[in-house]
């Protein structure tokens, strides 16, 4: 993602604007810190996108999932 100095946003806001609707975010920085993320209005927030389940029915979980490697532990840590 590039980053514009505040100055330079200011100067070409119109292209940028044109820039973030055909789906290209950018930083706007001041004195090289970033200050705000520019996104196209119609992307959805970051963290709203649920992935649970996104791998559904390609990996299995054996039933002794909890139990696996349970001897060496034991034998690792005294038990």
């Amino acid at each position: 993602m590039r980053t514009v100095n505040i100055h330079d946003a200011k100067t070409h806001l119109s292209r940028l604007v044109q820039d973030v609707a055909a789906g290209e975010s950018f930083i706007i920085a001041k004195a090289g810190k970033p200050l705000a993320r520019v996104v196209p209005f119609d992307r959805p927030a970051s963290g709203t996108t649920s992935r649970v389940g996104f791998l559904d029915g390609q990996i299995s979980v054996p039933d002794d999932f909890d139990r696996m490697g349970q001897e060496e532990i034991e034998h690792l840590f005294g038990v």
